[in-house]
């Protein structure tokens, strides 16, 4: 059996928008996925892609992905990645295929002089979250994701400062 990491190509975006949705049913966020296939393919392969892909391979069979992008932390005065997606389906996991994903993030970071890997998990995941701290994730308790989306991101824009 072997298991490969390499970074998504063109004409995958389809492949990736199929572990989205994956991943979505599993969070049951599915009614949150209004992404299409070109508008992945566009924010991996655009004019200037800020997203990038890792695709996990088992026997040669796409199995899991991991989806992030560059931050800033200005505290460390260096770049860092946050992780949007990772996901591995039902029928591979148990297999190193989640860690070596993160292995695989946690050296582009080192490679590139970055100071942290970040993510968010959902508080009721309890399986990710103890495979996380099995890594060596801390839990960041003390502080809460705010997000501002759909009617409240169109009242907070036509504020006027």
């Amino acid at each position: 059996m072997s298991l490969a990491i390499r970074r998504v190509q063109a004409g995958e975006a389809g492949l990736v928008l199929s572990f989205i949705r994956e991943l979505a049913e599993y969070e049951k966020l599915s009614h949150e996925v209004e992404a299409t296939e070109a508008d992945i393919a566009d924010a991996l392969f655009g004019e200037k892609p800020q997203l990038y892909c890792a695709i996990a391979e088992w026997n040669g069979e796409p199995v899991g992905f991991a989806v992030w992008f560059a931050n800033f932390s200005t505290f460390s005065g260096r770049h860092g990645i946050y992780l949007e997606d990772l996901y591995v389906r039902p029928s591979h996991r148990g297999r190193g295929l989640g860690k070596a994903l993160l292995v695989y993030l946690a050296r582009e970071c080192i490679e590139n002089g970055w100071s942290r890997l970040q993510w968010a998990v959902l508080d009721w995941n309890s399986p990710s979250i103890a495979f996380y701290k099995s890594l060596g994730a801390v839990m960041m308790d003390d502080w809460t994701l705010c997000r501002v989306t759909g009617p409240a991101l169109t009242r907070l824009a036509g504020n006027t400062p």
